[in-house]
């Protein structure tokens, strides 16, 4: 279980806010959302934080970090909802993986399935009933000695559609071990890090650009925070 930080460490996730939403970089293993386990939530904390009901705008799975963003007011979800049903809104990716893809650059169409009961997506390249369509595109961005940077645009948001169309292609994400990977992290994340969000201020219409630095602590991201910059 993560320990609950107290309000100045949650401060310090903040990475953008206004009066119609607030964004936190999560760490990584801290649920967004209530689940199963009972464990305190992004979405608790947050609200605990503002003193504000938040309505979550988009999932991020437990084991991954990065950018969460939470609509202060319905108004302002039901408008950001619909910028991600025009696919106004651009959502960018880091991958660590332990194989080198074999294109460094490429577009993945699939059609994945949601099993409810063992939590995990199965893909197929043909369609099936009651299968969706997922889409994303990817570029290797560099290479360490035993690991590889990919950069991911999410063209669609399907349930751990980034872990199971990188599985595919043979390149499970480092400490994925649901998606074949062969070993977990030992804090049991996976180095899928939600880096960039774009979409525009329902009120102002001003592009809104946000960013999450992968985090700092961990000796894989920051052998690779060179070619971030």
């Amino acid at each position: 279980m993560m320990e609950i930080p107290n309000d100045s460490r949650i401060s310090d996730w903040v990475i953008y806010k206004n009066n119609q939403f607030i964004a936190f970089n999560k760490p990584p293993g801290l649920p967004v959302q209530s689940d199963k386990t009972g464990d305190k939530a992004l979405q608790d904390i947050a609200s605990a934080y503002t003193h504000a009901k938040l309505h979550l705008v988009h999932r991020l799975d437990r084991p991954a970090g990065g950018i969460a963003l939470f609509a202060k007011t319905e108004k302002a979800l039901q408008a950001i909802n619909e910028q991600f049903r025009q696919r106004a809104v651009e959502k960018v990716y880091l991958a660590v993986v332990g194989e080198k893809p074999e294109s460094e650059a490429g577009k993945l169409i699939h059609f994945v399935s949601k099993n409810g009961r063992t939590n995990k997506t199965s893909i197929s390249t043909e369609e099936a009933p009651n299968s969706k369509r997922a889409e994303l595109s990817y570029r290797l961005l560099g290479s360490s000695d035993r690991y590889h940077l990919l950069e991911i645009s999410l063209l669609t948001g399907r349930h751990h559609q980034i872990r199971a169309q990188l599985a595919s292609i043979g390149c499970p994400i480092k400490g994925d071990v649901k998606y074949g990977f062969r070993r977990s992290n030992k804090d049991r994340s996976i180095h899928l890090h939600a880096w960039k969000l774009k979409f525009r201020h329902p009120v102002s219409g001003e592009l809104e650009q946000l960013q999450a630095a992968p985090p700092t602590d961990d000796p894989v991201w920051a052998a690779f925070a060179p070619f971030l910059i």
